[in-house]
């Protein structure tokens, strides 16, 4: 049985080797917003084809036209190498897909080109206090004035507010239209007076999500993708984008590969990690599950496409099983280092530069963030099997 993808592609992977063999030594050695290395990197990586291959050129981007193959080889060869495959985040994950298919051509010429070069770093404001996991119950609202929305309320858990040029926030401007249709879908300036960001330290020990009020905040009225009050059609795009990009295959297959590596440097009473059957047992069955995403990935990327194919129920196992994944995956990099996989801060026994631990602790929030895993099954189950939704409790009778 020939597995191979063809000459074609074979020329393909060549050249892709060829350029990591070239260039590797541009790749930054910490990611990060801001960071002018991985800036750099990614201009480089715009340039030759291998980040925002598929976006227009008139938009910023590398312009060649969809190929699975090609994308898997790239991600293939990146992973294998260990090396950068670009910036990400809110702005590029989330909201350029969404540009493209949803804003005006105005939208996509101002903001796609500096987001996907990492020049114009976006944050989301869509949770609140009293709408979280029941993210239709927003309250922030928005007032048409003359030519402004006049902005009034509170967003929390906002990713990255502190370091964000701009927001894409979800306010409530049809106070009395039903909750899912009086939503609008605004973007806007930080530094726009009447906003106040204060930041929220989670369990990594870094302040990665803000509080975010606005008092009085003036924003243009045709800064708005979509129409007015049909913003939750716009939002439910973006968490699709969102929940896919949150644990990508592409990344837990490079992780995968400093395991490898992690266990064939570590030793226990003499004898490497990786000759060890528990350890073994435990990293083969995380490689199956992380080749099981790959081959998932695959089936999206096939769906975009070739339009007919109905890829829903596979989008909405990526976010569920991609954390999960990523956190069992560092857990087992930590059990390896055995007592130094304990170590964090500035311990100078530290591995990796403390990134397991870090990335354990980020993981196990995110099975949490952008929507729990108990939500990500009753999604799954109603959604995307045809369950029946969960009963809700009887409304209490009024006393008389």
């Amino acid at each position: 049985m020939d597995l191979s993808f063809g000459a074609e592609y074979d020329e393909f992977r060549t050249e892709v080797k060829q350029f990591i063999a070239a260039s590797s030594d541009k790749s930054p050695k910490q990611a990060g917003i801001g960071n002018a290395e991985a800036i750099a990197w990614q201009k480089i990586l715009i340039n030759n084809g291998y980040a925002a291959r598929t976006i227009p050129t008139e938009y910023g981007g590398f312009g060649a036209e969809p190929d699975i193959i090609e994308s898997r080889i790239i991600s293939e060869e990146f992973s294998n190498a260990q090396i950068s495959t670009g910036l990400g985040g809110q702005g590029i994950s989330m909201l350029t897909p969404v540009l493209l298919e949803m804003g005006t051509e105005e939208q996509k010429q101002q903001f796609i080109k500096p987001t996907i070069h990492g020049e114009m770093i976006w944050c989301q404001g869509y949770s609140e206090p009293g709408a979280g996991s029941d993210l239709a119950s927003l309250t922030t609202k928005a007032e048409l004035d003359g030519d402004e929305w006049v902005i009034n309320g509170q967003k929390i858990w906002t990713s990255t507010a502190h370091l964000a040029d701009w927001i894409f926030c979800l306010v409530r401007t049809e106070p009395e239209a039903p909750k899912h249709q009086g939503i609008s879908f605004l973007l806007f300036s930080m530094d726009t007076p009447g906003i106040d960001i204060r930041p929220l330290v989670d369990m990594t020990g870094d302040a990665n999500f803000n509080e975010v009020f606005f008092t009085d905040v003036r924003v243009p009225k045709d800064q708005i993708v979509g129409q007015r009050g049909q913003g939750w059609q716009v939002a439910n795009a973006i968490l699709g984008h969102e929940r896919g990009s949150l644990a990508p295959p592409d990344a837990a297959l490079s992780r995968l590969n400093g395991v490898i590596k992690l266990m064939n440097s570590e030793s226990v009473n003499g004898e490497r990690v990786i000759d060890n059957p528990v350890f073994r047992d435990r990293l083969m069955k995380i490689q199956g599950r992380v080749l099981a995403m790959k081959c998932n990935d695959m089936r999206l990327l096939s769906a975009r496409i070739n339009k007919g194919q109905d890829a829903k129920l596979a989008g909405m196992i990526v976010k569920l099983l991609g954390t999960e994944l990523r956190h069992e995956l560092e857990s087992l990099a930590i059990d390896v280092m055995g007592e130094i996989g304990i170590a964090y801060g500035d311990n100078p026994y530290l591995r990796g530069n403390g990134s397991w631990q870090y990335q354990y602790m980020y993981f196990l929030g995110l099975i949490i963030g952008g929507g729990t895993s108990q939500i990500q099954k009753n999604i799954i189950s109603e959604r995307g099997l045809g369950m029946p939704r969960e009963p809700k409790p009887a409304a209490k009778a009024n006393a008389s």
